[in-house]
């Protein structure tokens, strides 16, 4: 299983992972800072980048490591 630093972001996890690329993550931020209200997997998953299984795994290593909401 990955190892999640403790304030390893969800882009920064899914990058190490393979799951999107860095160009990926700058997108779904910009998009992200023009939607106050969307949530950075929830983007990844609207563009199709990831699926809610790499959401899943994210949550679960966040969650191991006593991390809070995602970011």
């Amino acid at each position: 299983m990955e190892e999640l630093e403790s304030e390893e972001r969800i882009g920064q996890f899914l990058v190490k992972i393979g799951a999107v690329t860095q160009a990926q993550v700058e997108e779904i931020l910009r998009i992200q800072d023009s939607r106050s209200d969307a949530l950075f997997g929830i983007i990844a998953i609207e563009k199709g980048y990831i699926n809610d299984e790499a959401l899943k795994r994210y949550l679960d290593a966040k969650s191991r490591r006593g991390g809070g909401s995602e970011p």
